[in-house]
């Protein structure tokens, strides 16, 4: 008989529930002993009267699957803990990660490792104003950007966010079938055009051609804007939208086989503008969201 691996980490009375489930297939004690509980434990724990806080966890364990379905199975056992708080539900976070073990939830997660070599290089084009200190004091202080590429069958999908380090809100956004220029610049007036800043504002980007261009260059002096830059090859100094692109391709683009561009735009839009925005718990912010 092959072992559960789910069933073999659950708790005990999850182990004596499979074995009753699969009593007609295999015998008792082979059940037992694989799944490492005794036989008289099995018997006692079939005549064993309900406690009392079994239907409590049943109702708990309902409402914990009713909310990984509505996230679409983006939230951890942490997160999944603090929204039953926020809906008034009095649970321990021990109680929320156990009860997720004992139904199968599991969050979507994709590892991905990435090895950074710190290089000797020449001064940026410009200063880091930033210096990986990723908070402000305000709204429409400090704004960060980046770029990344989502795959599609059609070809690759280039998406470039500002993100309000006040907030974590995304605050513009471009997509393009090209890592243009002009995907920078569609990203940054649509923050412009929404936010309104005063002159002063430091927009953090890397020293990619998309930020260092004369047409995005030409943007910043026009509305005042002091720009800052990351260190050549350093993805640490622009962390905060690093972590947003994990974000979106853990929970979404990782999980999705885009037939068309356009496809993968709808789907990202609302990623960004319903859920990352108004909708998702964020730790930096207090399991609030953006919005």
């Amino acid at each position: 008989m092959k072992k559960s691996r789910h069933v073999l980490g659950a708790g005990v009375g999850l182990r004596y529930g499979f074995i009753h489930a699969h009593a007609h297939e295999f015998t008792i004690r082979r059940l037992g002993g694989v799944l490492a509980v005794s036989r008289s434990g099995s018997d006692a724990w079939r005549t064993r009267p309900t406690s009392r806080r079994a239907p409590a966890n049943r109702a708990l364990g309902a409402r914990l699957r009713q909310l990984h379905v509505a996230t679409t199975e983006r939230y951890g056992a942490i997160t999944l803990w603090r929204a039953l708080l926020a809906e008034g539900v009095a649970c321990g976070r021990h109680r929320v990660a156990r009860l997720r073990r004992v139904h199968g939830l599991v969050a979507r997660r994709i590892r991905r490792f990435r090895t950074v070599i710190e290089r000797h290089q020449c001064a940026p084009p410009a200063p880091n104003h930033v210096q990986r200190v990723f908070t402000a004091p305000a709204p429409n202080r400090v704004w960060a950007g980046d770029l990344t590429a989502i795959a599609t069958r059609a070809g690759w999908l280039y998406l470039t966010v500002l993100r309000d380090l006040y907030s974590r809100r995304v605050i513009g956004w471009a997509m393009s079938a090209t890592p243009d220029q002009q995907v920078a610049v569609a990203a940054l007036e649509m923050a412009l055009a929404q936010r309104q800043p005063a002159p002063g504002l430091i927009p953090h980007t890397d020293q990619g051609a998309l930020y260092t261009s004369g047409a995005s260059q030409q943007g910043l002096a026009q509305q005042g804007l002091v720009a800052s830059r990351s260190r050549k090859g350093n993805c640490y100094d622009t962390a905060v939208v690093e972590s947003f692109f994990s974000t979106l391709k853990n929970e979404l683009v990782h999980d999705r086989d885009y037939h068309t561009r356009d496809e993968a735009r709808a789907e990202v839009f609302e990623f960004i503008e319903v859920f990352s925005n108004r909708q998702r718990l964020h730790q930096s912010l207090g399991y609030v969201s953006p919005v």
